[in-house]
């Protein structure tokens, strides 16, 4: 087990290495001059030239890709072009907002999809199955941001129980962080949701139709304790899978999330270094982001092995 996940993490270093080459050079394609929006439209251009010599704007391209990478290799993110604050403790502090959002999405996508994919593949053909099919197919399909802004409307404006909009941290008062935390965990939650659904329908489909299933019922074992330690275990797999691969869209759709609901987080702080150039605030949010899809997938191979006995990895 040990040397599986050190070849998975040395085997991803070349991954690594590409997608720090195609952050920096978007992030140097972006229309607009950092120097010039950090001054103003008023600054002269004499002005504008010394700031992008003090910030390295002026030296080659592949100076400045070998710089940031060299100073990645010792841990340095970088100082933020708009604060002239080091971009470790920004990512730091943002992180775990967003943490604590995709967390809760999850939780709900599972509390959700597992169980509607059980019903919908035990109630095969009925009504419960077509109902769960058409509320999976809808959650895939709306937007997060129309969904968000449903629900903002209907539990902030119509019903007024949840606060539309802020975030509290939850060692500050746990009780209106959860609160803050339901809608945007149900708009980010309900898309995949909806896959894991879909998912576990079909997969178990397949398995309760294998003859050791049939047995088991033949042995006389309860119908629970057929489905849920017999079934459903052996059909974990690819719902493990799909919940890897998801993690990454989730990331992804917090950036719209955390602006509909005015979260504070790593989204929000993308945005805000896009539209303020901030080139290494947002090279070092994308390069994390790519970092944690790689290592939730490395996760993803190993909770395989936990699921299945027969899996073993050496």
């Amino acid at each position: 087990m040990f040397f599986f996940v050190l070849r998975r993490l040395v085997g991803g270093l070349p991954t690594l290495l590409l997608v720090t080459v195609m952050v920096f050079a978007l992030t140097r394609v972006l229309p607009g001059d950092p120097a010039r929006l950090l001054l103003g439209e008023e600054a002269t251009p004499e002005l504008v030239a010394q700031i992008r010599e003090e910030l390295g704007l002026n030296r080659p391209i592949l100076v400045q890709y070998a710089d940031w990478l060299w100073s990645l290799m010792q841990g340095d993110l970088g100082r933020s072009i708009r604060g002239n604050e080091q971009v470790a403790p920004i990512i730091w502090q943002k992180l775990p907002t967003t943490l604590e959002l995709s967390f809760f999405s999850l939780l709900v996508a599972i509390l959700i999809g597992i169980p509607a994919g059980v019903l919908a593949a035990l109630r095969r053909n009925t009504v419960a199955d077509a109902g769960v099919t058409v509320l999976a197919l809808s959650g895939i399909s709306i937007p997060n941001f129309f969904l968000g802004i449903l629900l903002i409307y209907l539990f902030s404006i119509r019903l007024a129980w949840i606060p539309p909009s802020g975030y509290v941290e939850p060692w500050v008062d746990l009780q209106k962080n959860l609160l803050l935390m339901l809608m945007p965990a149900l708009t980010l939650g309900t898309a995949l949701a909806g896959a894991i659904a879909r998912f576990t329908r079909n997969s178990m489909l397949e398995v309760l139709s294998q003859d050791y299933v049939r047995t088991a019922r033949a042995k006389g074992l309860e119908g629970r304790v057929v489905v849920y330690k017999h079934a459903l275990r052996n059909a974990a797999i690819p719902v493990v899978t799909v919940i890897g691969l998801q993690l990454g869209g989730l990331l992804g759709g917090a950036v719209v999330t955390e602006q509909v609901f005015s979260i504070p987080g790593f989204g929000r702080l993308l945005v805000d270094s896009v539209f303020n150039r901030d080139f290494p605030v947002l090279q070092a949010v994308v390069l994390i982001s790519a970092l944690a899809v790689f290592l939730i997938n490395v996760l993803t191979d190993l909770l395989y092995a936990a699921i299945d006995p027969r899996i073993r990895y050496h």
